[in-house]
C-alpha cells in the first residue's frame, strides 16, 4: 500500500462542516448505478419542523444521524503532488443512514379538510382555499409513486391543477349510478366504454366529466378507452359508504349486509363479504349469545404515531386477534417485518385455543 503525506488544507477551516457522509441501501445504490443515461431522481423533502427524508421515484426513506466510534477525514489530492500529498478537508464524527419508511401522507387530511369537493360545489368555487398538485407534490414527504397513490387512495380530485377530496356520499352515489348505467346500457364491467358512462354522468346528472372520468380510474383499469372496474374496490367503498353512519350507533351484521347487497345490486351481491372491510370496522359479540354487530371503526383515522397508535387500540379492546389487530397497523409499518416489530415492542402475545391475542404491554386506563 503507497504511503500518502497528509496535509491541512488552507481551506480546512472553510470546509468545516460542509461535508456529510450518506450510506446508501443497496436497492438505492442499484438506482445511482444504473443510471448511466439518465439522472437518478433523489429528492430530500422536509419542513424546518420536520425530520428530512430522502425520496426516489418509488420510496421514502428516512435519514437518520448514526455517530460514528471512529473520525473519518474527508481528503482531496493535492494539486501539485496529485499522487503522494493529500488534503484535509474536514472531520466527520457521523453518517446519515437511510431507513424505509411510510411515506407521510397523512398530512393531506388536515391540509384539505376546507377543500372538500361535493355535488354542486361549482357555485362556491372561488370562496374555496386552494392547495394545487404541484404544491402538496413539493411539500409532503412522499416520493412520486406513493403520492400518485396515496390521492387514489385518500379519493382525492384533481380539478384545474387543485386538489380537492370528495365528499364521500357522493362519491357512493356516483358509483351506484356507475353500476346502474353498466346494467342499463348493457355494458360489461370488463370493459365498459369510459366516454358512454362519462356521457351519461354529464348529461342526465351534470357529474362533470373531470370528477368521472378520474373516479372511473379510482376503480380499475382504463386501457384504450374501456374500462375493466375493480370489482371488490367498487364493492367496498359502497359498503365503507353505509358503514360510516355507524361509528356511534352499531348496525346488526345482518341488517348490514342486506343494505350491501341490495345498493351493490344482484350481478355482484355474491361478491359482498365482510373481510373486503378489514381495517375499516369492528365486530362486537353479544354477551347472551344474540346477533353480532359492527361499528365504523377506520384505521385512517387513528393516530399516525405507532405508540399512539397502540395506545388507542388497547383502550378500545383490551386484547386483539392477530387477523384483528395487523389490518388496523398496515399504514404505519413499511412491510409485515415491521409491523411483527411494532407488535413485539407495544404489545404481548397470548396464545389459548382460539389462537393468538395481544394485550397492551402496559396498562392503561379507559
Amino acid at each position: 500500500m503507497s504511503e500518502l503525506d497528509l496535509r491541512l488544507s488552507a481551506a480546512t477551516a472553510q470546509d468545516t462542516g460542509s461535508f456529510r457522509l450518506m450510506e446508501l441501501p443497496p436497492e438505492l445504490c442499484q438506482i445511482i448505478e444504473s443510471a448511466s443515461e439518465k439522472t437518478a431522481s433523489l429528492f430530500i423533502k422536509g419542513h424546518p419542523t420536520e425530520d428530512a427524508v430522502l425520496c426516489t421515484s418509488e420510496k421514502t426513506y428516512a435519514v437518520r444521524s448514526v455517530v460514528l466510534s471512529n473520525t473519518v477525514l474527508v481528503v482531496t489530492p493535492s494539486r501539485s503532488d496529485p499522487d503522494g500529498t493529500v488534503h484535509i478537508r474536514d472531520q466527520l464524527h457521523e453518517i446519515l443512514e437511510l431507513v424505509p419508511v411510510v411515506p407521510k401522507l397523512h398530512k393531506l387530511s388536515i391540509l384539505l379538510r376546507d377543500m372538500v369537493y361535493d355535488e354542486g360545489d361549482e357555485d362556491r368555487q372561488a370562496t374555496i382555499p386552494k392547495y394545487s398538485y404541484e404544491q402538496a407534490r413539493s411539500e409532503i414527504q412522499a416520493s412520486e409513486a406513493e403520492f400518485v397513490r396515496g390521492l387514489k387512495e385518500r379519493r382525492i380530485l384533481v380539478l384545474e391543477g387543485q386538489l380537492r377530496p370528495i365528499a364521500p356520499a357522493h362519491l357512493s352515489t356516483i358509483l351506484e349510478l356507475l353500476l346502474n348505467y353498466l346494467i342499463s346500457l348493457s355494458l360489461s364491467h370488463q370493459a365498459a366504454a369510459v366516454e358512454e358512462l362519462v356521457s351519461v354522468l354529464a348529461d342526465e346528472h351534470e357529474i362533470p366529466r373531470a370528477v368521472s372520468n378520474q373516479v372511473i380510474s379510482w376503480f380499475g383499469d382504463v386501457k384504450e378507452g374501456l374500462w375493466k372496474m375493480d370489482a371488490d374496490a367498487v364493492i367496498r367503498e359502497l359498503g365503507v359508504g353505509i358503514l360510516r353512519h355507524h361509528r356511534h350507533n352499531p348496525i346488526s351484521e345482518n341488517e348490514f349486509l342486506k343494505k350491501w347487497k341490495n345498493v351493490v345490486g344482484d350481478t355482484l351481491d355474491s361478491s359482498v363479504k365482510l373481510p373486503l372491510l378489514l381495517g375499516d370496522y369492528l365486530r362486537n359479540l353479544s354477551s347472551n349469545g344474540g346477533e353480532a354487530t359492527l361499528t365504523y371503526f377506520p384505521s385512517s383515522a387513528l393516530p399516525v404515531d405507532p405508540a399512539a397508535r397502540f395506545v388507542e387500540l388497547f383502550l378500545t379492546r383490551q386484547r386483539w386477534k392477530h387477523e384483528e389487530i395487523e389490518h388496523f397497523l398496515l399504514d404505519i409499518a413499511v412491510n409485515s417485518k415491521e409491523r411483527d416489530k411494532l407488535l413485539l415492542k407495544h404489545a404481548r402475545a397470548l396464545t389459548d385455543t382460539e389462537g393468538v391475542w395481544y394485550t397492551a404491554r402496559v396498562s392503561y386506563n379507559n
